[in-house]
């Protein structure tokens, strides 16, 4: 008799993950290296330094050790909200009628709201352990910015904040939160900063962007003494940090004998998809199992589906390393999307590597089809999603009702990064029927692209 599988799996504290797992160490092509800006040479551990936490530019620079124990300070933390539950859609499965098995990691259940506190207590706590002062920082729609206040709270460090201005305006009480645990919280581009001002004199009425907030925390770190910048995705270390969320999944599907088809992700910059997808994707690469691997971008901000694979700065300031990628140019400025976590020119130098080698796949969905995806799984399921998270949840409501159309049965699993409590000006929009899809002109794009940095 078939082993009955509950609603939602929850794994026991001795179950939980002991080491971060790093993908890299499994990879043929490895991830091309940062560069210096200024020489084209790759970034060594001492230029890193300058920048970033030590501990954290060793993880940054691994290519090669494939597990790496978690603190124990870190594990302590982290059983205030995990092991998370893996959740069986059954309501959604019968809403839509589908053959599909339908599973969601569901990283909402903390107080930051969303999977972002994985990686930001763990930065945070080296940071305190190297005996910094505090640490600056970007954030889109503030799901970072509010997990590394509330880590910076716990350990006693102080946290600037440079959020994206458009986010900043439209989500006032994700700004608050970040506030409430102690950060100082300052639109970007701001006047604040030597490259905040020239990006205002260059773009005037600009509704800012990642690319611009990451320039100004990066320069607020290196002109304030003891302090360090830290980032919410994109880099290699947030994804080891993140890769508990992947190992979480795998290790409760295996309880009850599961096996995905399909594992479907959001994608902005990467921590999210790369953290879910990283044990399946080892599998991948070892030739263990084999996944339909989906990575999910918003269409006005398409940079798997309609970038380019190539070095480009991280920050439109062009101040950070470069880094290859799938990018849509660092003056790429999106339009002000509800998704604000999503609105990054560049991928994740990982997930970039496995994208042009063909382990995954992308599509880029409309705005308001995400948001329409959005209220009918909360009508269901009983949770109302992050607008980055539902991004996921379009794509694999797509998979499931394409699956009712052939009559396969799949298993799908994809990742609920967080709630959509602080979004509710984004919803109102949708509701009252105010919401756009802007979709950028294939001029625009090549405009941004031109300007790529000539690397030999």
């Amino acid at each position: 008799m078939a082993q009955e599988i509950p609603y939602k799996i929850y794994l026991e504290e001795k179950e939980m993950p002991r080491a971060w797992y790093n993908l890299r160490a499994d990879m043929k092509q490895k991830p091309a290296p940062l560069l210096n800006p200024a020489t084209g040479e790759p970034m060594d551990a001492a230029g890193l330094g300058k920048v970033f936490c030590d501990a954290l530019v060793a993880q940054e620079l691994d290519n090669t050790t494939r597990l790496i124990d978690i603190p124990q300070e870190i594990l302590d933390f982290y059983k205030m909200y995990r092991p998370s539950p893996l959740v069986r859609a059954y309501c959604l499965e019968k809403k839509l009628q589908t053959p599909a098995k339908i599973y969601y990691k569901f990283e909402g259940n903390n107080t930051s709201g969303s999977h972002k506190l994985n990686s930001a207590i763990a930065q945070a706590y080296y940071a305190k352990a190297q005996g910094l002062r505090g640490v600056t920082t970007e954030t889109g729609a503030g799901q970072w910015g509010t997990a590394l206040s509330m880590a910076c709270a716990y350990l006693g460090l102080d946290c600037k904040v440079f959020m994206v201005k458009c986010s900043y305006e439209q989500k006032p009480y994700r700004r608050e939160v970040m506030r409430t645990y102690g950060a100082s919280v300052t639109p970007s581009p701001s006047d604040t900063t030597e490259v905040g001002r020239k990006i205002l004199a260059e773009h005037p009425g600009t509704t800012g962007s990642l690319g611009c907030a990451i320039s100004e925390a990066v320069e607020c770190a290196v002109t304030n003494e003891g302090y360090r910048y830290v980032l919410g995705s994109v880099l290699n270390q947030v994804m080891l940090h993140q890769s508990i969320i992947g190992l979480e999944a795998k290790a409760a599907m295996d309880r009850y004998g599961v096996k995905p088809d399909i594992v479907i992700g959001c994608a902005g910059g990467g921590s999210n998809l790369g953290g879910l997808i990283a044990p399946f994707m080892g599998e991948k690469l070892r030739g263990e199992a084999d996944y339909r691997i989906v990575a999910v971008e918003p269409a006005s901000c398409p940079s798997f589906t309609r970038g380019k694979f190539a070095y480009d700065y991280c920050d439109t300031g062009r101040v950070c390393p470069l880094a290859k990628m799938y990018t849509l140019g660092s003056n790429f400025i999106p339009s002000p999307s509800h998704a604000g976590g999503l609105r990054y020119h560049g991928m994740s130098p990982v997930l970039s590597q496995l994208y042009h080698d063909g382990y995954m796949e992308a599509v880029s969905v409309h705005q308001t089809d995400v948001f329409a995806a959005a209220e009918e799984f909360a009508r269901v399921e009983g949770i109302l999603p992050a607008p980055e998270s539902s991004h996921a949840i379009r794509v694999a409501m797509d998979e499931a009702i394409r699956c009712r159309e052939t009559g396969e049965e799949k298993t799908i699993l994809f990742g609920l990064t967080g709630t959509g409590y602080f979004d509710m000006v984004a919803y109102q929009k949708f509701h009252e029927g105010q919401m756009s899809d802007y979709i950028p002109s294939d001029e625009e794009i090549a405009a941004s692209l031109e300007k790529l940095p000539k690397v030999r």
